[in-house]
């Protein structure tokens, strides 16, 4: 008796070369709709669902695989009490059930789209076939992943049966793609029925990750640990990027590349960025990719022994030169030339990540863990640009002062919390971070500047409660401070700054980072 297998795909990506094959070993393949005419136009031999059901589709398509001798098929568990109620009723066993789901994110992701149209792409025949194939995974192999067809097939050549540890594998695979389903559902029906808000912050959040890999070990060895890449994820980010080279990633590594990617991002100028422990110990731009990365490194030659490099630009030979002549940990970049991979290549460990072009979509919201719950908030995309800020002293600062003030501006919302960052001449030459007071960290960006702070710029990512902060930049030689304002003590700290000549400005936005 030949084996069963229906086939019911919106992705068609390959299922006409894996129909052939199934022929080719015997099965008897059945399908729906669009699928089964793309199966006929390429000459695949195909049973219809109608020959099966004994029962035209209805409603519009809405009812075609919602039947006992599909389902039937689907659930019997290879035992004689099952195949002989099977029998009794005329149903064959359905062996392997190739079935993905109607495009109901693609078609949520069209502008304009409306409820009823999203409506009509909830599936509801194919979730419940997934389903079904995955719970008797003893005796039903499931694919909803076209990339799993070669190896499904191999398997079938080689042993006449897909072995029981990938029909497990498999089972699990679907009953991921179907939560991932669901969850996309509520979420959207979340932002109809509960208003604009829920469609970010649902009633319930569902969040649904495939493993990219399992890693040596978390922040510290005791500590096991995963990496997840948030399914339907798309645009460029650390979980999309392409490792090109060098050793596996570690769990502080990734946290290091995010940081990395998200200063760099910031700026439309050939931008770099070195990362220790989160934090930027340099971050530079430049009129070519390798000039903004040497100066980024001259911001802190000592810390940025081990670091993470983030680039803005594919990464050229004139690059590539200069970030071989130190120890790093890993590069990430839209992408690496030829020549820069040949060089590059003298580094065997260093790890190279390429994202792709960085105007693509980047992540919608932010996810903290606490002790049984999490926190969902908007990511802190972008920053106020200084055309929208406000002069709050007597002395505007000049153009020169202005470009250094973007930069120290776009850098320091990166930097923990209290965050200060100074910048002269393109580069970050001190940065302040994670002190319990804002003095603190201001002590110690203008520590590491030293004699560079003559004529340099602060910025500082929270407003400044005490006068103290200005009393000491200026001490230090710093000329403009920008900063968000909003202190009960904003105008001692703008008299202050008159009083000392600075130049100061708000920009009425906060960018903690805790």
């Amino acid at each position: 008796m030949s084996k069963r297998a229906i086939i019911s795909v919106s992705d068609k990506t390959g299922v006409v070369e894996l129909a052939r094959e199934l022929v080719s070993l015997g099965f008897e393949v059945v399908s729906t709709g669009g699928t089964a005419k793309a199966l006929r136009e390429a000459g695949v031999p195909v049973t219809y669902i109608t020959a099966v059901t004994g029962f035209p589709e209805i409603l519009e398509g809405r009812v075609k695989t919602l039947h006992p001798a599909v389902h039937g098929g689907i659930l019997a568990r290879r035992v004689p009490e099952h195949l002989a109620e099977l029998a009794a009723s005329n149903i064959t066993p359905i062996d392997v059930v190739v079935v993905n789901l109607y495009p109901f994110e693609e078609t949520i992701s069209k502008p304009g789209v409306t409820l009823a149209e999203a409506i009509e792409n909830i599936d509801i025949g194919g979730p419940t076939m997934v389903r079904a194939a995955a719970k008797n995974y003893e005796s039903v192999t499931v694919v909803v992943n076209p990339a799993r067809y070669p190896e499904v097939l191999a398997h079938l050549k080689e042993l006449g049966e897909v072995a029981p540890a990938l029909r497990l594998q498999l089972a699990l695979e679907a009953f991921t793609h179907t939560a991932r389903y669901d969850a996309a559902i509520s979420s959207y029906l979340a932002g109809v029925a509960e208003g604009a808000a829920a469609a970010v912050f649902p009633s319930r959040f569902v969040l649904a990750g495939e493993r990219v890999q399992e890693l040596r070990y978390g922040e510290n060895p005791h500590q096991r640990a995963a990496f997840y890449r948030e399914m339907g994820t798309t645009g460029a980010g650390v979980a999309t990027a392409r490792q090109v080279q060098g050793k596996e990633l570690s769990f502080n590594n990734i946290v290091d590349l995010e940081s990395a990617l998200a200063i760099v991002r910031e700026f439309n100028q050939p931008a770099a960025t070195i990362i220790k422990h989160t934090n930027p110990c340099g971050t530079a731009i430049g009129d070519t990719l390798a000039n903004a990365y040497v100066r980024a490194f001259s911001a802190d030659p000592v810390s940025a022994f081990g670091g993470i490099v983030g680039l803005n630009r594919v990464v050229d030979a004139d690059t590539a030169a200069e970030l071989v002549k130190i120890f790093l940990e890993a590069v990430i970049a839209p992408g690496f030339s030829h020549e820069a991979l040949a060089i590059l290549g003298q580094k065997t460990n260093l790890r190279l990540m390429a994202t792709g072009d960085l105007a693509g979509a980047a992540p919608g919201v932010d996810i903290k863990r606490v002790s049984g719950g999490f926190l969902v908030q908007e990511a802190d995309l972008g920053t106020v640009p200084p055309e929208q800020w406000r002069v709050m002293t007597q002395r505007p600062p000049t153009p020169a002062e202005l470009v250094q003030l973007e930069l120290a501006w776009k850098v320091v919302k990166h930097v923990k919390s209290n965050a200060i960052v100074v910048a002269k001449d393109g580069v970050t030459i001190g940065v302040g971070a994670g002190q319990m007071n804002r003095v603190g960290s201001a002590r110690i960006a203008l520590a590491q500047a030293g004699e560079k702070a003559q004529g340099a710029v602060m910025g500082s990512d929270a407003f400044f409660p005490f006068p103290d902060t200005v009393e000491e930049a200026a001490k230090a030689g710093i000329t403009a401070i920008v900063q968000p304002g909003g202190s009960v003590k904003d105008t001692e700290v703008i008299a202050a700054a008159d009083r000392l000549g600075l130049a100061m400005l708000f920009t009425g936005r906060r960018h903690f980072k805790h």
